[in-house]
């Protein structure tokens, strides 16, 4: 779609006067120099305001003053004069018989062409030189230049009696054909005004008296209009051309000095052809090949930053054919068809970046902080969706004694609900706050886990940390409740249990194709759900498996609440729970630990003198009605 773009935006006018332009602007860097000192190099004698000054005559000057700067040029050693200058009416009969008896084979006369319009017809006009001027064999040649579109001269004469053609075929008939009939050749500017080297009209009618020797010996001299002053572009003035050197210097090109231009690049075969036009298509295909091969990846700022360097490329890569091997190759239409191409797969890569988005807020706005969601948003690599195993914190809370609640509110199903979703968004905010992902709800149960979709270090830790904001917030609701009824006796007080575990899991998008869940599976899941049914036994209302208590130990001092038996595993496994309040010592901890153990044994511990923490005489002696209370 690019390329078909690309290519046909190619043929608008508006389109390839840019390509031109940037054509000026290539052409124009490191231009070849103008040869000075060989066989045949081309010098310039100006009909200038020095001249004008010294002759002292008003144009046009006598013809006789032209023989005898032939004469002069002729006897100072040039191989080739040639006069732009169009020589078309009769002036005095002995001016004409002496330009007349001057001219030679050596000698090149301009012609010139005009276009006539009428309501009838268009017709194109050739005026040639008087034929008595050209009896003695001098040539003559066409001095209209091709102009482009814009007015800008940009291309080889096609024509095989093109002026300058004319003027090097009297030296070197071979080169004067090159490209003949070639209209889309591309002239080789050399530089701005006064590039090559230029004596004044009066110096040249006398070389020896203002002129180093053999400044033209051996050279091709051509006469013409060259103004000094550089001619403003906006300005202009008779026999003068925008070249591509006007975008840079702004100044136009004398007639006689874009002759010498032709002259040189013919000469020296320098000429640029562009690409065909079956060439030029094939570059932008390619182009556009390339561009989606950069950015068919998911785009990202290496992606933007190879895109803008390939679009760099084929600039560069056009100068250097340019310079290299003088072929032009239109560098706007495949830049264009990268640009589309990468713009069109970024555009696909953004609309997909938005799906993705809105998926990811649809699927995490209920299980994750908004803070959290706007994470994932901001960094969607970080969710990898399908299923990985990961170190995960799982936690179960559930409503202790829900069903008799439900019973004794079986007839105000509403204040159930009320009460609930109470309940419930309190220990919500709780894991999320805590960077928590919530699973799902169960009834009156809650199950989170941390991790996941989001990697989190302390993932342990801040599920802890949940469990007992809580705790916290039901002994929040309770006060709330009963400050809130008239009769706060009759009020049930509510109570969780929070059971946590650590362990590997499985996490990802789990369920039919229709329908799924982000969710996670594993034994660490199911030893979670079972640590809190286990917490009512334990007689906590928190409890967390031993991978857990290790990640915590230092920040919350867990200490051991009881061992369980657990389906699959051997043995009893050591099950704990973090005291409220700040953190308790080491030493004390550890204490605590061996009497519970032996406790569990069956041990009477009659006296708990070693422990000094009240939070822990009173754990211990609840510990101890519960061990009481397993034996009967």
């Amino acid at each position: 779609m690019a390329f078909a773009a690309a290519a046909l935006i190619a043929l608008l006018p508006p389109f390839a006067e840019t390509e031109a332009r940037i054509f000026d602007f290539l052409s124009t860097v490191a231009p070849p120099p103008v040869a000075e000192g060989a066989a045949n190099d081309v010098v310039i004698v100006a009909i200038d305001e020095p001249s004008f000054s010294e002759i002292g005559l008003q144009w046009p000057w006598p013809r006789s003053l032209h023989a005898d700067l032939v004469r002069a040029l002729r006897q100072a050693g040039a191989t080739a004069i040639g006069l732009d200058l169009v020589f078309a009416e009769a002036s005095k009969p002995e001016e004409d018989t002496a330009l007349a008896s001057a001219l030679g084979p050596d000698t090149v006369l301009a012609s010139d062409e005009s276009l006539i319009e009428t309501p009838q017809m268009r017709q194109f006009v050739r005026t040639e030189p008087l034929p008595e001027l050209t009896a003695n064999g001098a040539a003559t040649g066409l001095a209209a230049l091709p102009l482009d579109p814009d007015g800008t001269l940009r291309r080889l004469p096609a024509i095989g009696d093109a002026f300058a053609r004319k003027v090097l075929a009297t030296v070197d008939p071979e080169s004067a054909h090159r490209l003949e009939g070639r209209g889309d050749a591309l002239l080789q500017a050399r530089g701005p005004a006064r590039t090559y080297p230029t004596v004044s009209y009066y110096q040249a009618l006398d070389p020896t008296a203002f002129l180093p020797p053999d400044t033209f010996r051996n050279r091709i001299v051509l006469v013409g209009r060259s103004l000094q002053t550089a001619v403003d572009a906006d300005t202009g003035s008779p026999d003068t051309f925008a070249t591509p050197w006007t975008i840079r210097s702004g100044t136009l090109l004398s007639g006689v000095e874009v002759h010498a231009s032709v002259v040189d690049a013919l000469r020296e075969g320098r000429a640029i052809l562009p690409l065909s036009r079956s060439a030029s298509l094939l570059s932008i295909a390619f182009a556009a090949v390339l561009a989606a091969a950069i950015a068919w990846r998911p785009a990202d700022r290496r992606t933007v930053i190879a895109g803008l360097a390939f679009v760099l490329l084929i600039f560069v890569a056009s100068f250097a054919l340019l310079k290299g091997a003088e072929v032009y190759m239109r560098p706007l239409a495949p830049a264009l068809a990268a640009f589309g191409t990468a713009a069109a797969l970024g555009t696909r890569d953004l609309a997909e970046e938005r799906r993705r988005r809105r998926e990811i807020v649809r699927a995490f706005s209920l299980y994750l902080a908004p803070a959290q969601v706007e994470r994932l948003v901001a960094e969607p690599d970080a969710l990898k969706l399908g299923g990985e195993t990961r170190r995960l914190t799982v936690l179960f809370s559930d409503v202790r004694n829900f069903t008799p609640l439900a019973e004794t509110m079986k007839n105000e199903p509403e204040k159930l609900t009320q009460l609930m979703n109470r309940l419930l968004t309190p220990m919500s905010e709780a894991v999320f706050a805590e960077g928590g992902t919530i699973d799902k709800f169960i009834g009156d149960c809650l199950m989170a886990f941390w991790n996941a979709p989001l990697a989190d270090e302390d993932h342990a830790l801040h599920a802890v940390r949940a469990g007992r904001a809580m705790l916290k917030a039901v002994e929040d609701l309770n006060l709330a409740l009963k400050a809130e009824s008239a009769d706060p006796a009759s009020v049930p007080e509510l109570s969780v249990g929070v059971g946590i575990n650590t362990g590997i899991c499985v996490v990802g998008n789990f369920g039919s194709e229709k329908r799924f869940d982000y969710s996670v599976l594993g034994d660490a899941v199911n030893y979670a759900s079972r640590l809190e049914s286990a917490s009512k036994q334990a007689g906590v209302p928190l409890l967390i498996g031993a991978d857990t208590a290790a990640a915590v130990d230092e920040a919350l001092g867990p200490v051991l609440a009881d061992r369980i038996e657990v389906k699959g595993r051997s043995g009893r496994a050591p099950v704990y729970t973090i005291p409220p309040g700040p953190p308790i010592r080491v030493d004390e901890r550890r204490r605590f630990d061996a009497m519970v153990e032996r406790l569990i044994l069956g041990e009477i511990i009659a006296a708990n003198d070693q422990i000094s923490d009240t939070r822990l005489k009173d754990l211990l002696l609840a510990y101890h009605d519960r061990e009481q209370v397993k034996r009967g």
